[in-house]
């Protein structure tokens, strides 16, 4: 895990690198100031040498200058480098994510990846900035304290060797508590994510219905539940204080008994034995000694709470895409005519029964197809495999003659436009979301398409045109006019199939047919794929399609269907009979 996270480092090795070399220079700096104290006392307070006093006090203000220096330097390149580690390992796990297919995304859900992206990444990026300063100083800063100590008294500094062993003992038994604790808190993350974003998404058919109260009810249960975990990791991690506080002082009392007696021992005579400077410095590195190990016990807190997240971000990392081109990928889509091959489809691998089973069927390039069917007769799931957003199970898709897992997903993806009942606009203008189909589109051009999408008449109407701000989800425009914006951007694209999955159900009559109009007349070579409720919509095209249950009941076109299909005539007549009531 550690291995694949420090490959976000990169450029920031640099920084990283001077941050923990600054921070060993204000470690030397902050190790010398007990000793030049110790000298002090000894050789010019206690001696009545006001010289040696002045001289010392002017090195001490010059080693307390160089740590505060070194200290600022070394927090600045901290700073850079944990930053720099974060928006690399942000940027890795987005373009990561950019690589899932559907089935990819299906099993994380946009609630985890979000949280992984943002809560997950803001803990390792703590951790980061945490580990080059704390973890590099604390060692240090233990290290050279206990040589310093050693140098000065080798029996009294065996009780730092002594306590050391417990701390650590203490600290690790906390670790292995906290670590499954914080897991659970990450998962309950993801499900809170989900709640705000389903709420958010929702929030017209939440007040509709009234159900503010049951919206906060289920956001209550899972945020108490974040808390009491979060309450009972924090509860754990409180030892870590008290521990690291009786280590401390037990070394400082053992310190002052035992050297206050050797002290009086030697009559404060440094060439006797421990002089009163020496002493004074030694508990000075009793405190630095147990501040380094408080340090480090900081720094295994932060890696308890964020080893959960890093191991989240490596699952991420680690995914492997379900649908990835071949070595040798077809670069050209010949055209638009489409094969499916006996076609089997589950959404779960070998699991569960199929979705779509044993689907034969040829559609000519320039061909119009009309796909009906009631809910859940998987219209939608046999469209998908066509630009290879999910793969089969068994048998082959075919586009232009080529099985789909031949290409290059780009090519193949860029040839198949599609166009779902659940459109999508992004905050922009009308000419930026029109631009997703081609990005180096003139105005002509745009006007073009949104004229053969009905398009054109309600965007001039807007105060400022083609101009017009869309707002995030194209809330601020109607159910219709924004899947005619989808339709006009998916033209733009010059695709040569076409997939409109129930995406004129928003638009009157008239327009759907002015729609199919422009299609049979600007279009004629582009492969249409229509999936409708409405007979209306699909009774002029070439071959019709009834779909049941995941199979092809019925094929053919309009007047054939009304003869042969049962299922095919029940909703003609369903349809007919209500507009025949509703004109008189």
């Amino acid at each position: 895990m550690i291995r694949k996270l420090m490959r976000s480092i990169r450029e920031q090795k640099k920084d990283s690198i001077w941050a923990m070399i600054t921070i060993g220079i204000e470690v030397v700096f902050e190790v010398i100031i007990p000793l030049l104290m110790a000298n002090l006392i000894d050789y010019g307070i206690d001696a009545g040498n006001m010289n040696y006093v002045v001289k010392m006090g002017i090195v001490l203000l010059l080693a307390a200058a160089g740590q505060l220096v070194s200290g600022i330097i070394s927090g600045r390149f901290a700073a850079s480098a944990s930053s720099g580690f974060a928006r690399n390992l942000r940027h890795d796990m987005f373009y990561k994510v950019q690589t899932f297919s559907f089935s990819n995304i299906d099993k994380f859900s946009p609630a985890s990846i979000v949280t992984r992206l943002t809560t997950d990444v803001t803990n390792l990026q703590n951790t980061y900035q945490m580990i080059i300063r704390m973890a590099v100083r604390s060692p240090l800063m233990m290290i050279f304290s206990l040589v310093a100590s050693f140098s000065i008294d080798a029996n009294l500094s065996i009780i730092f060797l002594a306590i050391i062993p417990v701390l650590a003992f203490g600290l690790y038994f906390i670790m292995i508590k906290t670590h499954p604790i914080f897991e659970r808190v990450f998962r309950t993350y993801d499900k809170l994510n989900n709640v705000v974003q389903e709420n958010l998404h929702g929030i017209r058919v939440v007040k509709s219905f009234v159900r503010e109260t049951h919206e906060e009810e289920k956001f209550n249960t899972i945020s108490e539940r974040i808390y009491k975990n979060f309450k009972k990791a924090e509860q754990q991690l409180a030892w870590n204080a008290p521990l690291m506080q009786i280590c401390m002082y037990a070394a400082i009392i053992l310190l002052s008994w035992f050297g206050a007696r050797a002290v009086v021992a030697c009559g404060g005579d440094a060439a006797l034995g421990l002089s009163t400077g020496e002493l004074l410095s030694l508990i000075s590195y009793a405190t630095q000694i147990l501040m380094s190990l408080m340090g480090l016990s900081m720094v295994f807190v932060m890696i308890t709470i964020s080893r959960t997240s890093g191991e989240r971000a490596v699952e991420l990392l680690d995914e492997t895409p379900d649908i990835t081109p071949p070595d040798n990928a077809v670069t050209e889509v010949a055209d638009g005519s489409i094969s499916f091959e006996h076609v089997m489809f589950s959404y779960h691998r070998n699991k569960g029964k199929p979705v779509l089973d044993d689907i034969n069927l040829h559609i000519p390039a320039g061909s119009t197809v009309g796909i009906i069917g009631v809910t859940g007769a998987s219209k939608s799931s046999l469209v998908q495999l066509i630009p290879r957003l999910y793969d089969v199970r068994e048998g082959a898709v075919k586009v232009g003659g080529v099985d789909v897992r031949e290409y290059d997903l780009d090519v193949l993806r860029d040839a198949v436009a599609m166009v779902l009942q659940k459109n999508v606009l992004f905050s922009g203008t009308i000419k930026e979301n029109l631009r997703w189909g081609n990005e180096h589109a003139t105005d002509e051009e745009l006007v073009h398409v949104c004229k053969l999408a009905q398009a054109d008449d309600f965007i001039r109407a807007f105060p400022e045109g083609y101009d017009t701000y869309i707002e995030q989800g194209g809330t601020n425009v109607s159910g219709g006019q924004k899947q005619r914006l989808c339709i006009a951007r998916a033209l733009l694209k010059h695709p040569k199939i076409l997939i409109l999955d129930d995406s004129t159900s928003a638009v009157d009559t008239r327009t759907d047919a002015l729609i199919r109009e422009a299609f049979a007349k600007e279009i004629p070579d582009t492969t249409k794929l229509i999936i409708a409720q409405r007979i209306a919509s699909v009774e002029h095209a070439d071959m019709i399609l009834v779909l049941e249950d995941g199979k092809i009941m019925a094929c053919g076109k309009h007047e054939e269907l009304i003869a042969s299909s049962p299922i095919y005539k029940e909703v003609y007549e369903s349809q007919t009979k209500g507009d025949d009531d509703s004109a008189s």
